[in-house]
């Protein structure tokens, strides 16, 4: 797939053109770090969070891709994968560039992640991801245009697929099922 007709060049092109100078990396980070805190998948939530992100309301085709972008992650949690999709730019992208919205992504995961489960206690496995997350977003710049420079983006990427779904797994199942409610 070419960086032009990315999903993360398609979202990143739609938030630049409503005067968003968000990453879409950060925002998919935010959604997912929150999900996997417990945040549930009620849509007014997760915009009322994205809205803090953004700086204000999204415009109604920004917040028609951000629900779209919920019910994603939500099917990727809620399915029999073991991966997440992350939203990061296209292979064929500089490295730097790719470097760099991950590092956007980590951020934004432990900035979601944070906000829904603030200081409560984690296992040892789960502050381990955490911290990895974490260092993983301050070396953004470390990886070099080069094979190695790939090979260890493309392990970070690995494990950025199934890291979260840890932390789900101890503290987002125990979310409360939204009721239904009744019109």
């Amino acid at each position: 797939m070419s960086t032009a007709n990315s999903p993360y060049a398609a979202f990143a092109a739609l938030l630049a053109s409503n005067g968003k100078p968000v990453s879409p990396a950060e925002l998919h980070g935010l959604l997912l770090g929150r999900s996997c805190a417990g945040a549930g998948f009620e849509a007014d939530a997760w915009l009322a969070d994205a809205a803090e992100l953004l700086g204000g309301e999204p415009a109604d085709n920004v917040r028609q891709a951000l629900v779209g972008l919920q019910e994603m992650v939500k099917g990727e949690l809620g399915g029999q994968d073991v991966t997440v999709v992350l939203l990061l730019p296209a292979d064929d992208a500089p490295l730097a560039e790719r470097a760099k919205a991950l590092g956007q992504w980590c951020q934004g995961f432990l900035d979601g992640f944070g906000m829904v489960l603030g200081n409560a206690a984690l296992s040892a496995e789960a502050m381990e991801v955490l911290q990895d997350l974490s260092a993983i977003a301050q070396v953004q710049s470390a990886l070099e245009e080069s094979e190695d420079g790939e090979n260890d983006y493309m392990e970070v990427m690995e494990y950025l697929r199934v890291a979260p779904l840890l932390l789900f797994a101890e503290c987002g199942k125990a979310a409360p099922a939204a009721k239904p409610s009744l019109h």
